[in-house]
């Protein structure tokens, strides 16, 4: 049992990994849950074990090291002295498009994926901080996002995956490390099984991998963003209250329970999709939703040849990409970490962003990258 320094609220159970070993269709998973009262300073630990079994459509046998965290709650706002948007927008050719991308830091390299809608200044502060520290971090805007064009390929995650692999290529980039969030998480799977050379470490953050072993989201909430889309790309208004359901959906039950005033501080004209053409707002909630269904075989299954080292985070209370998606990627990759951030939802980055960075960092520290 290996604690994250000056974290105490985030255990990782074992340092092996054989920690389990999944020979049937029923997996053993082991939780450790820190009880935090009080400050820092002043932390009562109540440390037990607790058995649950999972029950798999199909036999897992791969093993991996399991991570559980119980955050503090914070605010989302952070000071922070490294402003990505203050860093000046480069440009490089790729294929059929033109990529825009940032760097910072210096180091090892790091490739950062967005999620849905976000453009490269949309990163969490403190996490580009953090890791610029030891790492040349690199973030950019994907296909149609921002400032990087949209080309006349198809819009898959084959092609984002492809179009990341030709910015690496164009960076003369051997290899980097890779994290992906939401969306981004799922190009990050395509890039490590299409592109395996590309990739040292593998960071999934909220992922799937999606299709018939994948856990879809619920159909009330495929309907709703699918509604909220149709709206912002036929130019009808969309209703603050529907905003502000967005966003507590984004930030799961939990969260707004400890925060029941959080929607009072958004404003009613917050612009949810700024800097998205509404033609790549269809496409990436049309391939989102594409890769989330279960009527196709998914990449699950390809996964089990990944021998990157591989850390998975997800927010417990995560229905965006639903939480258990991180429990099928860790059962398919070997010796994979497993982070669960207690109370978190699917966005998890702002909500709890020390803890992170925590995660991030230890992983970072204790693993060595592939030759």
């Amino acid at each position: 049992m290996v604690s994250f320094n000056n974290h105490p609220t985030v255990t990782v159970l074992g340092s092996k990994p054989n920690l389990y070993q999944a020979a049937t269709s029923e997996l053993e998973y082991l939780h450790c849950v820190r009880e935090i009262r009080g400050s820092t300073s002043s932390i009562l630990i109540t440390i037990f074990l607790l058995t649950v079994i999972i029950t798999l459509a199909t036999t897992m046998t791969s093993t991996a090291n399991r991570v559980y965290g119980q955050p503090n709650p914070m605010n989302l706002t952070i000071a922070d002295s490294s402003n990505i948007q203050n860093i000046p927008t480069k440009k490089v050719h790729v294929g059929d498009i033109n990529i825009a991308y940032k760097m910072l830091g210096t180091g090892e390299p790091i490739l950062l994926i967005s999620g849905s809608y976000s453009d490269m200044n949309a990163w969490q502060p403190s996490i580009l901080r953090d890791l610029s520290l030891n790492h040349t971090v690199i973030v950019f805007d994907t296909r149609g996002v921002g400032n990087t064009t949209t080309g006349s390929k198809p819009y898959t995650i084959e092609q984002l995956a492809n179009d990341t692999a030709g910015l690496l290529d164009a960076l003369k980039i051997q290899k980097a490390d890779v994290l992906g969030y939401s969306l981004g998480s799922f190009v990050a799977q395509q890039l490590t099984i299409s592109h395996p050379e590309k990739v040292n470490r593998l960071i999934l953050v909220a992922p799937s991998c999606g299709g018939e072993e994948g856990i879809p989201r619920s159909p009330e909430l495929v309907e709703f963003f699918s509604e909220t889309v149709n709206k912002s790309i036929n130019n009808i208004p969309i209703a603050p209250q529907d905003v502000k359901t967005l966003l507590a959906i984004s930030m799961g039950s939990a969260w707004m329970e400890l925060h029941p005033n959080f929607l009072e501080t958004i404003p009613n004209d917050i612009d949810l999709f700024a800097g998205n053409p509404p033609n790549t707002i269809k496409q990436q909630n049309d391939i989102a939703q594409g890769w989330l269904a279960t009527n196709w075989s998914g990449i699950c299954d390809e996964l089990t040849k990944v021998s990157n080292p591989t850390l998975i985070i997800t927010g417990t209370h995560d229905n965006n990409v639903p939480s258990g998606n991180s429990l099928v990627i860790a059962g398919k990759i070997p010796g994979a970490w497993l982070v669960q951030i207690k109370d978190a939802g699917h966005a998890l980055f702002d909500q709890y962003p020390e803890k992170l960075n925590s995660v991030l960092q230890t992983f970072l520290s204790t693993t060595t990258p592939l030759s």
